[in-house]
Parts: structure tokens; sequence; C-alpha cells
């Protein structure tokens, strides 16, 4: 089962093929009974003062079935000055479509997310990857062509107050819409010869959000590199750049480190 990917992309075996995405998540899920352990490290630069806030979100990631991938994870940072949990999330992703054929296929999956913090809300962007407590519901569709992987999803988000006392102020939106549009290609190896090798996947995603109360919206662009090791080990190495915005982000600019290993059959 050769990993292609776009923003982890690429195409596997025969018609085995699985995408894995740095930002956003592919419609394909992890292997069936296979355990994930992700460790993703964010350095998000604060505006106005340059200062840099470090976020650390370790995850655990099963997959329970060839449709079904369950995610829980925990958010950690430094933002209010001392490194403390600020909360979590679900994360539950099911693949409903298949049309599979030699080197390429076509997925759709609906996803939803569950999640809950305790810090501050200091900005209009609604983040459930750990600023905001609410809830995520959306579609993904993923098309592999060979070498090559798009994506892109949409979702409706909902924040409420978060927790030990820090609720949403009145002027900021409850509600979103998301979006996102992934690319990616496989660029080594050349010539697959064995599950082994080492594969470089070079991808661009753009990340987008519109607020349902006051219409106002940003976009990103994440370039990203992306090594698999063995087909079973995980390096990813990004950047988020913020495109334009009319809402206030606290931290919109910044790097992205992440560690991910896969254990297949142990559960």
């Amino acid at each position: 089962m050769k990993k292609i990917f776009f923003l982890l992309l690429l195409a596997s075996h025969a018609a085995q093929a699985q995408e894995l995405f740095v930002v956003t998540e592919p419609a394909s899920n992890m292997p069936t009974h296979s355990l994930g352990i992700r460790l993703s490290n964010y350095l998000m630069k604060e505006k106005g003062i340059g200062k840099y806030d470090y976020h650390l979100v370790p995850e655990l990631m099963w997959g329970a079935n060839k449709k079904l991938m369950l995610h829980a994870n925990m958010f950690l940072s430094d933002q209010a000055k001392a490194f403390v949990n600020e909360g979590g999330s679900l994360y539950a992703k099911y693949r409903f479509l298949s049309k599979d054929d030699v080197h390429r296929h076509f997925r759709m999956a609906a996803f939803g997310r569950y999640s809950i913090n305790n810090s501050a809300i200091h900005q209009d962007e609604i983040e459930l990857y750990g600023h905001n407590s609410g809830y995520q519901a959306g579609l993904i569709a993923t098309q592999l062509l060979h070498k090559v992987a798009l994506s892109s999803s949409v979702s409706y988000v909902q924040a409420v107050d978060n927790g030990a006392g820090n609720k949403l102020p009145e002027a900021l939106s409850r509600n979103a819409v998301n979006y996102s549009f992934s690319f990616g290609k496989l660029m080594l190896p050349r010539q697959y010869t064995g599950y082994g090798q080492t594969n470089l996947n070079l991808m661009v995603e753009f990340l987008g959000q519109t607020l349902g109360d006051n219409g106002k919206s940003y976009m990103d662009v994440v370039p990203s590199l992306q090594l698999i090791l063995n087909s079973q080990a995980r390096i990813d190495v990004g950047y988020r750049q913020q495109l334009y915005s009319s809402m206030y982000r606290s931290g919109p600019n910044g790097f992205l480190l992440r560690f991910e290993y896969l254990l297949f059959n142990i559960l």
C-alpha cells in the first residue's frame, strides 16, 4: 500500500492508493484497525508585537474500518505566557463514496468535529483546532490522478462560549463557512520498486473562512514538503501565510512541523 501525497499525496500499488494531507484531511481513510500517533508543532507570529506563540497538538487516530476514521487530540499552548492545556477535540470522518480505477480514484466523505477550549477569545476567526469551543460538519471530495491529488472541502462551523468563563463576545460572529482546496504531487521516487522507499511530496493548500453574521473573510496559502519513511512514518514541514483578510486574527502566519507514525493491525 504505497502512499502518495498531495499535501500528502500519492498513489500506491494498483488500486490501493491513499492520500495524506498536511493541513486538511482527504476523503480517504487510514488503514483499517491501525493506530496513528501524531505530534503537531506550530510557531505562529503574534500580530503587532512580533512574538511567536508555540502550540503543541498531540493526537491519536484510529482506523475503525474502511469507511470510518476517528481522531482525539489535546491543545497545549504558551499563548497565555505559561505552557498549559487549553482543551481538546474529537473528530470523525465517514467515507461514503469510492470510485476506483488503475492509478486513479475519486472519493467523498462527511466529517465532523466537536471542540472544547478554555482559552480567552481574542479574534474574529473561528478556529476549532486550538482556539474556540464549538462544532463543525462538512464534506470532502478527493481526486487522485496517478501522481497528482486534488482535494476540496466545505464545512459549517458553530462557535460557543469557551470554558473558564471566557464567553464569546456579542460583537463576534458565532458561525462561519470554511472552505479549502489542496493540490499535491509525488516528486520522489520517480520509479516505485518497494514499500521501503522514501517518498517526497510537494503540496500547496488554500484555506478560507467567511463569517456568517458580518461577511468578514480570509484566505491563506500553505506550501509544504512531506517525507514518508518506510510507508509508515511521516514528517511534514510547512509555512502558513495569510493572502488577505477583512477580519482580525491574532496570529495568522507561522511554521508547522509535524511527526506521525502508523501502527498497523493492532486494534
